[in-house]
């Protein structure tokens, strides 16, 4: 089945996008020369910068002065320069204007604003493009249909594109008047580009002001069951997609009642400019095609979709390679290295090269040295560093990365994971600085203080939790207390919001640190090595304490929200 408008969009973006792919493939084949020229254009650039001033980018002409002008950079040391920004200063960071700051999780602190600027734009571009292009060339069959571009309700959360796939409506403003986060996905595109994204999406981008999530999850599902032309599903981490499945079969009779009379059963519940987004008018005879299909077996539902694009490596590799038994015919492609910062990394002839046009490039291997994009060899882990259009001038974005392989000259990048003690199950990104301001803040007023505390996932047949391991007193609502702080990284609130995230539980143990250092020598760590800490990545904790655990107690207390009105005066 073909969807004409969709199909006349999807072409247009095709066509458009050609010449970056174009572009892209060649510099495929010269990366160092690719690379060192857009290193100097930004010095060139922004030379008159507040930043570019400090640091003399005027004398700066080869990558070895930038290396020893320029220093290393988080967010905590850009964070004054970003203030700046965020109080109306121009020309800070960019001589571009930033167009609007984009919120983030940060690692010790609850956001972090990203600036987003013109120039950023162009470099998002320039990766994308090659990825659609390269997508479509591979699966023709794509531009004949509707696709589903992940949106985020607006559940309270801040937006936290791309690393979770959709935003809020941007309504909020910093002190200085500049935009804080997008209207939607496809802003990021800017332009035509983002108007013919939108003409293709199988779901209106006006869901995401619908905060209750399972209104959100139905009436997306509503939107998915009416295009029998659905060919491209693609969202962020693969739990969520896991998600909507299962509200499929919960709500099955339901949506085939709804898609047959044209109605919604959350329709009182909706606002006027979404029902209006939606167009609802009876589909009589798709209902009836659905009926013969069965919710527990989507691509009966949905035989047109032929690829699924997810996250695919470190912790999503599992749940990704489990969406194929839902959709055994599809292509199920691993995306690329993509952050708010920057795209590293697009899938791009069967593999996920560096995105070579769009920013510049540092790696910084276990040894401390610096390697450029070219330089890159298989074997090694790297960290990234990047210097992108929006000022973060090499930027250590956290991520570590291993060489797999080649397209053309320019290396392919697997990814590992965090750098640090970071906890990202399914897309939280908590850090063990983060959990630990959090946990200080949970515990304040407790008396005496707990001999042992420490937050590990963990995981049951209804999907991933935190779980706070205690020796001590403490009240039984220290989960809703550690549950309300966690939420101030909007990454773990959005998973949670989402339902890819259960409630936090308490697990009371004793003989804490005898237990947790004994599971570290198993592991085969020096005893000095070992090193007490508030966060582990680990799981199957509960397993290592049952022997420790506190007698006739319920080993695990859960909760469904912190309401803090509730809560008697020791727990607030």
């Amino acid at each position: 089945m073909t969807h004409l408008p969709a199909a006349s969009a999807n072409s247009l973006w095709f066509a458009s996008n050609l010449p970056a792919w174009a572009r892209f493939r060649d510099a495929l084949q010269r990366p160092a020369e690719t690379q060192l020229r857009l290193l100097q254009c930004h010095l060139d650039e922004n030379r008159d910068c507040a930043y570019g001033k400090a640091h003399g980018f005027t004398d700066i002409s080869s990558y070895e002065q930038f290396a020893k002008r320029v220093p290393l950079s988080d967010y905590d040391s850009l964070e004054p320069w970003i203030d700046r920004i965020v109080s109306g200063e121009a020309r800070v960071l960019t001589r571009q204007p930033v167009s609007h700051l984009v919120p983030t999780s940060g690692s010790s602190g609850p956001r972090r604003l990203i600036p987003f600027t013109a120039g950023l734009q162009n470099e998002f571009n320039r990766a994308i493009g090659p990825w659609i292009v390269d997508l479509y060339r591979q699966h023709p069959s794509l531009v004949l249909g509707s696709a589903y571009w992940s949106i985020t309700p607006a559940t309270g959360s801040a937006g936290i594109l791309p690393a979770s796939s959709g935003n809020q409506s941007a309504t909020a403003r910093s002190p200085g008047s500049v935009r804080i986060g997008f209207d939607d996905d496809a802003a990021y595109l800017g332009g035509v580009r983002g108007n013919l994204v939108r003409a293709v999406m199988a779901v209106p981008r006006q869901l995401q002001h619908v905060a209750d999530m399972d209104v959100f999850k139905y009436v997306t599902l509503l939107c998915l069951l009416r295009r029998p032309d659905l060919r491209l599903i693609s969202i962020w981490h693969p739990s969520f997609l896991r998600l909507l499945l299962d509200a499929l079969e919960t709500g099955w009779e339901s949506l085939l009642h709804d898609i047959g009379t044209g109605g919604c059963r959350y329709g009182n519940k909706l606002s006027l400019p979404v029902l209006q987004a939606l167009n609802l008018r009876p589909l009589p005879q798709r209902a009836a095609e659905l009926s013969r299909g069965h919710p527990r077996k989507p691509e009966t539902i949905w035989p047109q979709v032929r690829v699924i694009s997810c996250w695919g490596d470190g912790n999503a590799e599992q749940e990704a390679d489990s969406l194929q038994e839902f959709f055994p015919r599809a292509l199920i492609q691993r995306k690329g290295l993509l952050a708010t910062e920057a795209f590293v990394t697009i899938p791009f002839a069967g593999s996920r090269p560096i995105a070579i046009r769009s920013h510049f490039f540092e790696f910084m291997d276990e040894q401390g040295r610096f390697h450029l994009a070219h330089e890159l060899r298989e074997g090694p882990v790297y960290e990234v560093i990047v210097t992108t259009a929006s000022g973060l001038w090499r930027y250590r974005i956290g991520d570590q990365v291993q060489v797999n392989g080649f397209v053309g000259k320019t290396p392919s990048l697997r990814f590992l994971g965090r750098k640090g003690n970071i906890s990202d199950r399914c897309g939280e990104k908590l850090s063990e600085a983060f959990v630990g301001h959090a946990l200080q803040k949970a515990l304040g007023g407790l008396a005496p203080i707990p001999l042992f505390t420490l937050l590990a996932p963990d995981k049951d047949d209804f999907g991933y939790y935190y779980t706070l391991y205690l020796e001590g007193k403490a009240p039984e609502c220290l989960a809703v207390r550690v549950e309300s702080e966690l939420r101030a990284n909007p990454n773990y609130a959005l998973c949670r919001d989402l339902g890819q995230l259960q409630p936090v539980r308490l697990f009371r143990v004793k003989r804490g640190h005898d237990i947790y250092i004994r599971r570290q020598l198993t592991a085969g760590r020096r005893l000095g090595d070992i090193k007490a800490c508030l966060l582990s990545c680990e799981t199957e904790w509960r397993v290592w304490f049952k022997a420790g655990a506190v007698p006739n107690q319920s080993a695990f207390s859960s909760i469904q929200a912190p309401d803090e009105s509730a809560l008697p005066p020791q727990c607030k």
